[in-house]
């Protein structure tokens, strides 16, 4: 692997800086202000979120048969990464570097080093709280890293002389362990590089199940859960629970050890955010922590309920500025797994539990739903199917993950729900979204064990057993056909959700063995 740190014929290099000095050099350079609460707040300019057409892997003969290609996990020759990569280089003659060395992995058996290469300090201050940061003494004994990742958001590639899909380009070199980013000054992009690095890496070389999810864990026993979910669904309001201690809220491997965070912070989104509904969060957006895309007033007061920027306003802090975080970010063998939904067809039971086939079949499958009116021409609620709900990010086929997962569900009997925390009553406009605080009562019952002492019925259509009771909750909402004034329109509509499942998993996963395809939906 080339040194590219070595390649850089830069003006100054500035290694492993404080977060006042990157907050300091990311003022002098005019990339942003400080909030009312000491925040940075940046605007990251043409892109406010991920690229997922910009990204690409580097198809060498080593790792070709282990990707899963196609829409997502897109090939680039390694010529072409090379190119850009050294002119990439070259443009950062004679300008300033922000280099941070961190790991990725609590667990120091499946740790990784990561030198990152930044063009702007407020970016390196991002990854600078989102990753681990070694102490000193590691630092010194950092030695070579074991990836590097080069961040130039000012260059822009020449699409179409490389036929690529525009100016900024998101590329792994899985072979030799380098990644790049050009062109995009959206910061979630260096995170998720590091994800979509760990999520082959760990399986292939440690064999560890990566994981798009939150974690925590019951401060008293120790038990540990994971919360798996697409946006919108309550992954990290559910997972910041005041009586457990939070161990990370969107990546983490499970080893045979336990469940380690991969990351050292949390990136959360803020757009509404209030401090009574989520004060954790709220209360982390201090010194040290960078706002992406926030309205910023005068008096340099953060509107976050303003939108005019982007939707996906954001902030990024380390784990530590949440009061009952987990350090080091490890924990046990999961007792449980909850699959997080947003349904807006408003037919999925609140809560149900899944046999592992059925396990199986939903982590695959990944379901939400967009809203009618969040994107233009979208008029009724639309299914979102991401594979291992992380889809842009992982790269071997979904069958090698989902077989990881099944070992692990035999292994140690942990139990697996599906939470609905979409609506009820009817689809969204008619119905209403399930109240968060009943959706913490279930999920409570789920953490606590006290769901299993209660009765379940079969439910047909979606093939999942749904609980009768369960305290705290009204009994009436738990059968979602029961919220239904017209039934014959509950049964149409859960039979169209049912068929678009099946339709799917058809097309996606062929491959899949015929147990986990029939633990599925049923349709009429």
């Amino acid at each position: 692997m080339a040194d590219i740190l070595n390649s850089i014929k830069a003006k100054n290099v500035y290694k492993n800086l404080s977060v006042p000095k990157l907050v300091e050099c990311a003022l002098l350079k005019n990339e942003g202000v400080l909030t009312d609460t000491g925040a940075l707040s940046v605007k990251t300019g043409k892109y406010t979120g991920r690229s997922p057409k910009d990204k690409y892997i580097v198809d060498t003969q080593k790792i070709h048969d282990n990707i899963s290609w196609g829409d997502v996990n897109r090939p680039i020759s390694l010529e072409t990464f090379t190119y850009i990569k050294n002119e990439m280089i070259k443009f950062m003659e004679n300008k300033d570097i922000y280099v941070f060395d961190g790991f990725a992995g609590a667990y120091k058996e499946y740790q990784k080093k990561i030198r990152i290469i930044n063009e702007m300090p407020s970016q390196n201050l991002f990854i600078h709280q989102l990753l681990i940061r070694p102490t000193s003494h590691e630092l010194n004994n950092y030695n070579e890293p074991d990836w590097t990742i080069l961040v130039v958001p000012s260059y822009k590639c020449d699409y179409e002389k490389l036929k690529i899909n525009s100016e900024a380009a998101i590329m792994i070199d899985y072979e030799n362990k380098e990644a790049i980013i050009a062109g995009s000054a959206y910061s979630g992009e260096i995170k998720k590089t590091v994800f979509s690095i760990m999520n082959y890496v760990l399986p292939v070389e440690n064999n560890v199940l990566p994981m798009h999810c939150s974690s925590n864990m019951s401060e008293e026993t120790k038990e540990t859960a994971v919360f798996f979910g697409l946006s919108g669904t309550g992954k990290t309001t559910l997972s910041a629970d005041k009586n457990r201690k939070l161990i990370g809220d969107d990546e983490h491997g499970w080893a045979e050890s336990g469940v380690f965070n991969i990351e050292g912070g949390c990136y959360a989104k803020c757009i509404n955010l209030k401090k009574e509904n989520e004060p954790e969060i709220y209360d982390a957006i201090k010194f040290g922590a960078l706002l992406e895309n926030v309205v910023i007033n005068d008096e340099r007061i953060p509107d976050y309920d303003d939108s005019s920027i982007t939707e996906n306003t954001r902030v990024g802090y380390p784990i530590e500025y949440i009061n009952n975080s987990q350090i080091p970010g490890y924990g046990g063998i999961p007792k449980v797994i909850i699959f997080l939904t947003a349904d807006a067809f408003g037919v999925l039971p609140p809560i149900s539990k899944l046999n592992k086939d059925a396990a199986m079949y939903h982590f695959v499958t990944g379901f939400t739903s967009k809203l009618a009116g969040t994107e233009r021409g979208v008029t009724e609620p639309q299914p979102t199917f991401s594979t291992l709900f992380g889809e842009p990010f992982m790269p071997l086929p979904p069958e090698k993950y989902a077989n990881m997962l099944g070992e692990r569900l035999d292994k140690y009997n942990t139990k697996v729900y599906l939470v609905n925390t979409g609506w009820s009553g009817g689809s969204y406009g008619v119905g209403s979204r399930i109240k968060l605080k009943w959706t913490r009562q279930m999920v409570t019952a789920a953490l606590n064990g006290s769901i299993e002492k209660v009765k379940f019925i079969h439910n047909d259509k979606f093939n999942v057993d749904v609980p009768t009771e369960i305290e705290g909750v009204p009994s009436e909402i738990l059968n979602p056909r029961d919220t239904w004034e017209n039934k014959k329109e509950y049964d149409e509509t859960a039979d169209k959700l049912a068929k678009m499942f099946i339709d799917n998993f058809n097309k996606k996963y062929p491959n899949m063995p015929q147990n986990i395809k029939d633990a599925g939906p049923k349709a009429n």
